[in-house]
């Protein structure tokens, strides 16, 4: 892949905003690593104080993309945890709160949204190695009679085609009013409005397929509350209770948790700022931090930090919540578009320096974030920014560059950057 095709699909992958006029500033970049000089002696360990002055060396390009994000985006804030050989690593730039000035911190909750797809993939995968299912079960099979109407058809879609987005449904937050009242102008309307899943999916029944099962990958929401709605079929619990069980609690993610229907977040956490997918210059920005996630489920209303993201891939990429064959299913991705690939409840792609990442982004009112991850899992990046919009997508882009690339890529011409399809994990 060229560097130009890798940059277009690095930006495919990011949720998508809108291709605003903001000016980037000159890429920044990480300086070159001074050579070790040999020794015969064994190294003596780094103080306290040299390894953390090794530790912002090392990430000294991420932290840049961090203000530059904020900064040449207009967003209010943005924090990151880097996981790898070397230890831990945190960054931010900006502010959780502009009316206090309180600077966003590592313990940070917010809401991950379509991150959450993650998790309940590995659910399914894990009652499949358990001989409690089959990925190749169809709809119908499990939630009988739920999935018809206007060429819908339970009966040809997988279990597999919900968690890689092949299945063709309708993706009912694309629904105008739905899509209004849930992340749009009447937001403050219906921000605790409490929506069952089995309402979700009757929505995006009211439209047809966008494509025959299999043909095409179409990201649709629909297919991950209908994919909790099969494990709660399956064992007898919700995707909540049964992902708490089986992931949350044996990887101890004390700070990670289903909200179901309470709009309140966890201390400490950041505003959450929206505009409500207001493109206009100079959209009123608003606090949208307390929301009912119910319209997402699971699809989309898990909380954490940076740190329980981190944990939980790293546990993910390293087979140690999968068996080989199942984390092979869920790595064998299917081609979207512009270089990016749609696993199992995950995406990869090859940046721009031909290292090959995996991870999953998500974004709901207030709240955009990314995680990423080597393909050995020993290298995770999960940023977190507490504001939706995204005037130039290679601006969240620029992050994951800079953290497995050690650089910042220049700035593409605004003629010249490629109009990405929409991944709004949350419309």
């Amino acid at each position: 892949m060229t560097h130009r095709a890798a940059r277009t699909a690095l930006v495919a992958l990011a949720i998508t905003a809108s291709l605003g006029a903001a000016t980037l500033t000159p890429a920044y970049a990480a300086p070159p690593a001074a050579p070790l000089a040999p020794s015969a002696a064994p190294l003596a360990p780094l103080s306290a104080s040299a390894a953390s002055a090794a530790q912002e060396r090392a990430h000294a390009a991420t932290q840049a993309a961090l203000r530059q994000l904020v900064e040449a985006g207009g967003l209010p804030g943005a924090s990151a945890e880097v996981r790898d050989g070397d230890g831990r690593w945190f960054g931010s730039a900006g502010l959780a709160d502009t009316g206090t000035g309180r600077k966003r911190s590592a313990g940070d909750h917010f809401r991950v949204a379509s991150i959450t797809k993650t998790f309940i993939a590995t659910v399914l995968l894990q009652l499949e190695a358990g001989g409690r299912l089959s990925l190749d079960d169809t709809v119908e099979k499990w939630l009988p009679g739920l999935v018809r109407g206007n060429g819908n058809d339970g009966s040809r879609i997988t279990l597999r085609q919900l968690l890689n987005h092949t299945s063709g449904l309708f993706n009912h937050t694309d629904d105008p009013e739905f899509a209004a009242n849930s992340s749009g102008a009447d937001f403050f309307d219906h921000r605790y409005d409490n929506h069952r899943p089995e309402e979700l999916v009757s929505l995006a029944m009211t439209y047809p397929p966008k494509y025959e099962p299999g043909e095409e990958p179409w990201y649709s929401n629909t297919n991950y509350v209908l994919a909790g709605m099969v494990i709660e079929k399956a064992t007898g619990r919700s995707y909540a209770q049964e992902t708490t069980r089986r992931i949350i609690e044996p990887l101890k993610l004390r700070e990670t948790s289903f909200p179901g229907a309470t709009p309140h977040m966890p201390a400490p956490h950041p505003v959450g700022y929206s505009r409500f997918h207001d493109e206009s210059p100079g959209a009123e920005i608003h606090d949208a931090t307390e929301q009912n996630m119910s319209w997402l489920g699971a699809s989309g209303d898990l909380i954490s930090t940076l740190g329980d993201i981190n944990r939980f891939h790293r546990a993910l990429m390293r087979g140690d919540l999968l068996p080989a064959a199942q984390l092979r299913d869920m790595l064998d991705a299917v081609p979207a578009s512009d270089g990016y690939l749609y696993g199992l409840g995950v995406e990869s792609v090859t940046l721009t320096c031909g290292v090959t990442v995996i991870g999953k982004t998500g974004r709901t009112n207030g709240s955009l974030s990314a995680v990423v991850s080597a393909e050995d899992g020993t290298h995770q990046l999960t940023f977190n920014i507490n504001g939706d919009w995204l005037p130039d997508p290679s601006l969240y882009t620029n992050v994951v560059e800079a953290e497995f690339c050690g650089r910042i890529p220049a700035p593409q011409p605004k003629n010249a950057r490629p109009q990405p399809p929409s991944l709004f994990p949350s419309r």
